[in-house]
């Protein structure tokens, strides 16, 4: 019998259970094993002071225990929701722990001593914080998550990440991979995004070398030397308006900042080192809107490129990014006449262009046709064009057709003025202001390098909503509406001028 159980376990059957009785067979009228598995239930990775949370369901009364004598607690019936025979426990990882990516092994003996041995379908792995275990980014539109919250948009970012940036990693739970930034700060990795190292590595850490700072006839630009390609951190602030880089793993040895001639938009750039593991740029900008920025590697020297305001602040001339949202096989939203999402924002979208165009502002459309585009080639395609700013059109849905309305969306404070702008424009056609939303996890808003803001025209699950959008007239209003946003957002900018000066209201300008 024993012999019988090993061999079971050496195949690795998941979801087995296997019944052997020690004082002869008696039939059973509750399994002793309905379900097993741990919480969450997913593979995971986990490293010493991790909790592993395992829970099974099965006939009351049992002794129950896991990972070779780990006890499991019964819950009483009113713990378990009034459901009796519920036993789960936690079991803290200790230094030394061994388990190889397996299925974690439950046992139940009955007080009659019948023992089933069960297994989770999932797999658990305990790392050995002696062999780091290390990943590196697959591609420039790499992101960490907050945590493994998840909803129709994803997880929450933190920010994104350019290619083949070294990552520590020291757990997993499901398709996300647990990243240790810097002592007290994790984030999460989607694995599709990064490939494994093979053993042997080292945690990546680097000391700063002496930066400098300079300018050409486009951005101003940070550059760092590193010896390894760190992973980041970067907020836009206000009041003063700064950008501010944190690198992971980064430790200073800079003695020096040379700042360059040519400089258009960085005041004067300094760092901090607010723990041991995590080295802080903080550039000042001299003007209080920012216009996006973008940071990359180029070998392992971190390179902060700052965009400057367009040299002049009106539609004329201006390059323009204009996003018809979906497309293709991505429906969208669909309304009770049949109105199709994709649709509607591309013919907003065409209408909006050609505004755009009569105001003498230059345009790159995401797309023209109904064709299917990821997000990421979206972007790919912006970060080629580098527009001096993005509308994205979408249409709203509710499961409730009484709510209606329109709304803009800005992931970003610093870009939260465009957004405004858009909003108090649409509400201007007659629609009812739904709302003006802040950090909006879409990919269009993630981008940093130019300001970008989302337009929800309306609801097309709302009747009166609806006859607007399929009806061209209302269309070319919203089209109308958003040019002349575009244009309150380089005026009020205008007026603000540089940080720490105080400038009158200019004289009307052509558009």
């Amino acid at each position: 019998m024993l012999k019988r159980l090993q061999n079971l376990l050496r195949l690795g059957l998941t979801g087995t259970m296997l019944s052997f009785l020690a004082l002869g067979a008696r039939a059973q009228t509750t399994p002793l094993i309905s379900t097993v598995e741990t919480v969450p239930a997913l593979d995971q990775w986990l490293s010493p002071g991790d909790r592993l949370q395992v829970r099974l369901v099965g006939q009351p009364n049992a002794r129950v225990t896991f990972l070779n004598g780990q006890p499991l607690t019964e819950l009483t019936p009113a713990q378990a929701k009034g459901q009796a025979g519920v036993y789960q426990d936690t079991y803290v990882v200790q230094p030394g722990d061994t388990l190889n990516n397996r299925p974690v092994e439950v046992q139940v003996l009955t007080a009659d001593s019948v023992l089933s041995v069960g297994f989770t379908q999932n797999k658990v792995r305990f790392l050995n914080p002696g062999q780091p275990q290390l990943a590196r980014t697959r591609t420039s539109l790499a992101y960490l998550n907050y945590g493994l919250g998840e909803d129709r948009l994803g997880g929450a970012k933190l920010g994104y990440l350019d290619s083949l940036v070294v990552l520590h990693l020291t757990g997993r739970v499901g398709d996300k991979y647990r990243v240790q930034l810097a002592a007290g700060q994790v984030a999460w990795v989607p694995q599709e995004v990064v490939q494994l190292l093979p053993p042997g590595g080292f945690v990546p850490t680097s000391l700063t070398s002496s930066w400098s700072v300079s300018g050409d006839s486009l951005y101003d630009y940070v550059r760092m030397p590193l010896t390894e390609r760190l992973p980041y951190r970067s907020q836009l602030l206000q009041n003063p308006a700064r950008l501010v880089v944190d690198v992971f793993g980064a430790t200073s040895n800079t003695n020096w900042i040379t700042q360059r001639t040519g400089l258009q938009e960085l005041g004067a750039v300094y760092y901090e080192q607010p723990q041991p593991d995590v080295f802080r740029m903080v550039l000042p900008l001299r003007h209080r809107q920012s216009w996006g920025y973008h940071i990359r590697y180029q070998g392992n020297a971190l390179v902060v490129q700052v965009a400057r305001p367009p040299a002049k602040l009106r539609l004329r001339g201006l390059l323009v990014a204009v996003d018809a949202g979906h497309g293709g096989t991505n429906v969208g939203a669909a309304g009770a006449s049949g109105a199709r999402e994709k649709d509607l924002t591309l013919a907003i979208a065409q209408k909006l262009q050609q505004e755009l165009k009569k105001a003498g502002a230059q345009v790159v459309m995401t797309r023209e046709t109904d064709a299917t585009l990821e997000i990421s080639e979206r972007v790919n395609l912006l970060r080629q064009r580098r527009p001096a700013l993005l509308v994205s059109i979408h249409v709203n849905s509710a499961g409730n057709t009484t709510v209606q309305g329109t709304s803009a969306f800005y992931r970003y404070v610093a870009f939260r003025p465009l957004a405004a702008a858009l909003y108090r424009q649409m509400q201007g056609t007659g629609l009812v202001g739904w709302g003006l939303v802040g950090n909006f996890n879409f990919g269009l808003n993630g981008p940093t390098e130019f300001p970008n803001a989302l337009v929800e025209t309306a609801f097309v699950s709302n009747p009166e909503d609806e006859k607007r959008l399929t009806n061209p007239t209302a269309q070319q209003q919203m089209a109308k509406a958003m040019t002349q946003g575009i244009k309150d957002f380089l005026k009020a900018t205008r007026a603000k001028g540089p940080r720490g000066w105080l400038l009158k209201q200019p004289a009307r300008e052509e558009e």
